[in-house]
């Protein structure tokens, strides 16, 4: 019995000394700070190994550099506009994006975000119609193809787009894949042999060197994008699985949101791509070449910046972007989004926007593919219905889309969710977007789903049962850490 006392004895005691740690030296936040207390203090043991796993910071060294960037023209391309802008000289092409240059210049000093005003967009809410495009931008590549996903699976959809590939690779097309190890876990090196064979490239991002066990478990890229011979882009919600085509019985119709982008904005999606690509790879590093920067052509006049934001960053850049959007609006905010997990500052934000008569209206999916997540989700639009808030649960499968449209003159489209996952562990790459077009049709979709959603109006929720609260009371309590 005395070893048995001892042994509990050192166990609190070491669990002391962790929970010290953690207070004085992670310096997390407050909320995240205590939801792991609750953990190390109810279960020591395994407690002291999911931290180690799932709680730990990632080191804010720059994880992702790029020698050669200046030679793209970013640096000079930054100073400029920021100084243009400071100095009201810079020449907007439309009132929205002039409207939004608080908006623009936070980005362009926080997170590098040029701002093109020459692209041409399409729109993609189906994932039949819009990888249908992407193969037939694929077929069509000459140079290089560039692909970059969180879920890669190996089913008819992925079998599909690898057959590609090869082909693309054997006709002398560079192409290069990049997945992330924990999001696409079922990848084997042996599935890329072929590709490999014919000159492909394949990357993992934070791959496990050991089975089972990966001390940055918690920090994955979430970032969805492909560029084609420099031209086209990619980014938006859209793994790569039949899931996403829907044909997965759990979940039905997926209704996710990409864009299709031609014109300038390729560029900044082709840097993020490359300076991904570099931190994972060891043997395959991409240099500078004019082949990946192409003279474009006008293609339109839509507005954009590419931003991103992951653990790494001092700043949460897309959070602070969706924060300033909520905050500049004045009519209306519609928000798409699987998760709905916010931070203290946005949640802030959308309760005063609608207590001001802003039209706050926010989309969630009717089912939970991570179920805590769900129900954390419930309290926090409960919040939010309190403040005259109006939300709406899909009915017609389930959304994945990460959509944020205000005011017919700006809109996100992108990878980063309402969640603090997202906005802290996760690295993340969204499209802002200035153009009444484009708002107003992404405005338009938010509509058409009103029509296949239900209404949780305040008083179904009130109507929920004494369980569904306390799994909302929990799943909330957990938030910080989920």
């Amino acid at each position: 019995m005395d070893w048995i006392s001892i042994l509990v004895g050192l166990i609190f005691f070491l669990n002391f000394i962790f929970a010290g740690i953690l207070i004085f030296l992670e310096r997390k936040d407050a909320s995240a700070t205590w939801a792991w207390l609750m953990v190390l203090f109810f279960i020591p043991v395994l407690g002291f190994a999911l931290y180690l796993l799932l709680g730990r910071r990632l080191n804010k060294k720059r994880l992702f550099d790029w020698d050669e960037r200046s030679k793209v023209g970013i640096e000079q391309l930054i100073r400029y506009q920021s100084n243009a802008i400071q100095d009201k000289t810079f020449e907007f092409k439309s009132k929205e994006t002039e409207a939004m240059q608080d908006l623009i210049y936070m980005q362009l000093k926080n997170d590098d975000s040029v701002l093109t005003q020459d692209n041409a967009v399409d729109i993609f809410i189906d994932g039949q119609k819009k990888f249908m495009a992407m193969f037939k931008d694929i077929e069509a590549a000459r140079d290089h193809i560039h692909l970059q996903t969180y879920i890669l699976r190996r089913d008819d959809l992925g079998k599909r787009l690898l057959a590609l590939l090869i082909k693309k690779a054997q006709q002398g097309v560079q192409v290069r894949v990049l997945y992330d190890d924990m999001g696409s876990r079922g990848m084997t090196k042996r599935y890329f042999r072929e590709l490999r064979a014919a000159g492909g490239e394949v990357e993992a991002f934070f791959p496990s060197h050991v089975p089972l066990i990966n001390p940055r478990l918690n920090f994955r890229n979430h970032r969805k994008v492909i560029i084609i011979d420099g031209r086209v882009g990619y980014i938006g919600g859209f793994n790569v699985g039949d899931e996403y085509l829907g044909l997965n019985k759990r979940f039905g119709y997926w209704r996710d949101t990409h864009l299709r982008v031609e014109g300038s904005a390729v560029h900044p999606i082709q840097t993020r791509f490359i300076l991904d690509w570099n931190q994972a790879s060891y043997r395959y590093d991409i240099e500078y070449a004019d082949d990946y920067f192409p003279s474009i052509p006008l293609k339109g006049d839509v507005a954009m910046q590419i931003v991103s934001s992951g653990p790494d960053s001092e700043w949460e850049q897309i959070k602070n972007g969706y924060i300033k959007l909520v905050t500049n609006a004045k009519k209306y905010i519609y928000i798409q989004t699987p998760y709905f997990i916010p931070d203290a500052s946005l949640l802030d934000a959308l309760r005063i926007a609608a207590l001001s008569g802003v039209d706050v209206r926010i989309m969630i999916p009717n089912k939970p593919d991570h179920m805590f997540v769900y129900w954390a989700t419930y309290s926090y639009v409960g919040e939010l219905i309190k403040a005259g808030a109006k939300i709406y649960i899909y009915e017609n499968g389930f959304i994945h889309a990460k959509t944020l449209v205000t005011d017919d003159s700006a809109a996100s489209v992108g990878t980063a969710n309402i969640d603090l996952r997202s906005f802290r562990l996760n690295f993340e790459v969204n499209a802002f977007v200035y153009h009444q077009e484009t708002v107003t049709t992404l405005c338009q979709i938010f509509i058409e789903d009103m029509e296949l959603s239900t209404e949780l109006t305040p008083e179904l929720y009130q109507q929920r049962s004494h369980y569904i609260r306390f799994k909302e009371s929990i799943s909330r309590l957990l938030s910080p850490i989920l």
